[in-house]
């Protein structure tokens, strides 16, 4: 773990069960093997393939109330076009996104361009094969990119590409939050996954139907498991 002063170790695990041995039935790996498992008993595949897209909002200022008789939230980035007459110290640069409009620029209206650098050299670091970073459609909205790879070991790679982006943010003076829609009128955050079923080394999703696809992704139902973590 490279955010502790001292060597710490992130230990990812199954849980089982202490009395029976078992795997336990609420472990989101137990599920994730016991979908893998299914898939193979159908003779369908051998091996699945996900390459999620997880994308993230990060702000310079958070508040938050609840009581009696009030309720609200408010957010802040200095690249909302809410903060477009805002009086800053250092002058207002009017470099931002608009609305919409953050897919995606150069500096400096990209103003997150070294944080998104360093969550993924961190990302790196840690094991996770990184690929690319990039600013997502909305003022303050990010995505980074790692190479696909089986269910289990995607799923590892994701709860640390969270982990990562929530503690670099922090040691920046700033909040990453992959909630699904922290502001009204814009793009939320959602997470695309790309799927792929494959037998004998052979992706079974290609052919020669509409738009090259398969009779296999054209007739088979895959239900897997889906858990939203914000």
């Amino acid at each position: 773990d490279p955010f502790f002063a001292q060597p710490t170790l992130m230990i990812l695990c199954d849980v089982v069960d202490p009395i029976t041995g078992q795997p336990y039935e609420r472990d989101p790996r137990s599920t994730a093997k016991a979908a893998l498992n299914h898939l193979n008993s159908l003779g369908i595949g051998d091996t699945a393939f996900f390459g999620p897209e997880a994308e993230f909002f990060v702000f310079e200022d958070v508040k938050i109330k609840t009581g009696s008789n009030i309720g609200y939230y408010e957010v802040d980035h200095p690249e909302g076009p809410y903060n477009s007459a805002r009086a800053y110290e250092e002058g207002n640069m009017g470099h931002r996104p608009g609305v919409k409009g953050g897919y995606f620029p150069v500096p400096p209206v990209d103003s997150e361009q070294d944080l998104r650098s360093e969550m993924l050299a961190v990302m790196g670091e840690m094991g996770v094969d990184i690929e690319k970073h990039h600013h997502e459609v909305a003022p303050a909205q990010h995505e980074l990119g790692m190479k696909f790879g089986t269910l289990i070991e995607t799923a590892d790679a994701l709860q640390m590409y969270k982990y990562v982006v929530h503690n670099v943010a922090h040691a920046y003076g700033k909040t990453a939050t992959f909630m699904p829609k922290p502001i009204a009128g814009d793009n939320g955050s959602g997470m695309h996954v790309h799927q792929s079923i494959w037998k004998d080394g052979k992706p079974l999703f290609a052919g020669n139907g509409y738009a090259d696809l398969s009779e296999t992704v054209s007739y088979t139902h895959l239900t897997l498991p889906t858990k939203r973590i914000v």
